[in-house]
């Protein structure tokens, strides 16, 4: 009898790419999206699709009471890291009761593992490389809200015996990331400005660096992880080992694109600086590779952004707080 699994973001990006490798190993495959940040052609052929959310509890247990799951791969979340500031209760509400709904529901019906993608996001400033076993210090609300998740899973476990994984990527991109989004995926949000003739806008002084992560790299290594005893109750971070400043993704973009369009300096926002992670543990356990070096993960991506086209970005609608907020994010709609 095949393994039976249900991906949460399955229509987003990352969650598709792990719902297609799933397939590809022959589970059935259930996705759950609520498209407020994915799309549904992203479902792979193949996988069931429920249009819903996962802070639906009501939806979430008919879900497992119908298919009695074996695994759980949790990648549904609202992943933009600086806007979570601005948009406290909708952060929580999406990414840490979705989480424990979800959380519950693989309890109660004794899934065999919980998959969860966290991010790195939970190490908060000054601590790189990031390594697995330092103690977290979330800044911003997304990484308290990732990092409440891997302290409620690891409750779970000691509870009622849950086991999980946990994955903390940082900065993936690649094809059907949702490039009309303005809050986040800085490759997507450069290709989407290139393609509509407009400069990479970069928040200060472009000094910023960050490791790039191709989907393909991380999409699978996620995907395969239960097959692995030795993952199991274990983190891992998950993503490229080689950084790069945002300046130079910049230039790097634009000539993989075919086109310069120049860089637009907007006032420096509160972020970390410098931010990159050690994989030493993932290539141990897992045998994880980064395969995909950066120049060779944008030429695809470009390729792919210039099938689709552009995107248009629009402000997210809920804003709660909007003291401190960058310009550029602003909307003229509260909640």
């Amino acid at each position: 009898m095949p393994l039976r699994s249900i991906v949460t973001g399955g229509a987003g990006f990352i969650g598709s790419h792990v719902a297609q490798c799933l397939l590809d190993r022959g589970h059935e495959v259930l996705v759950i999206d609520d498209l407020s940040g994915g799309f549904r052609d992203n479902v792979p052929s193949g996988a069931i699709f429920v249009e819903g959310s996962i802070t639906d509890h009501k939806l979430t247990d008919s879900l497992f009471d119908e298919q009695r799951f074996d695994y759980v791969f949790h990648l549904a979340a609202y992943a933009a890291e600086g806007l979570s500031h601005f948009v406290r209760r909708f952060n929580y509400t999406n990414n840490v009761i979705g989480s424990v709904n979800m959380i519950n529901a693989a309890v109660i019906h004794d899934v065999k593992c919980f998959v969860f993608t966290s991010s790195i996001a939970a190490y908060g400033p000054g601590q790189t490389p990031m390594l697995e076993d330092m103690t977290p210090k979330p800044e911003d609300p997304y990484g308290i809200a990732k990092f409440s998740i891997e302290l409620d899973l690891a409750a779970a476990r000691n509870v009622f015996g849950l086991n999980s994984i946990i994955f903390r990527p940082h900065n993936v991109y690649g094809e059907r990331q949702n490039t009309g989004d303005k809050y986040r995926n800085v490759i997507g949000i450069f290709m989407n400005q290139i393609l509509q003739g407009h400069p990479c806008t970069i928040f200060g002084d472009g000094l910023q660096t960050r490791a790039f992560s191709y989907i393909t790299d991380v999409a699978s290594v996620i995907a395969c992880s239960i097959e692995n005893p030795k993952a199991y109750n274990e983190t891992f971070n998950i993503g490229a080992d080689k950084t790069c400043s945002i300046n130079t993704l910049a230039e790097l973009v634009q000539r993989h694109m075919g086109k310069r369009t120049g860089i637009k300096y907007l006032d420096a926002r509160k972020e970390i600086v410098h931010a990159f992670s050690d994989h030493s543990k993932a290539r141990n356990v897992l045998g994880y590779r980064s395969n995909v070096n950066l120049d060779e993960g944008i030429r695809r991506t470009a390729q792919w952004v210039r099938s689709v086209g552009p995107k248009k970005s629009k402000d997210f609608d809920g804003i709660e707080v909007d003291c401190n907020m960058p310009p550029s994010w602003r909307s003229v709609i509260k909640v």
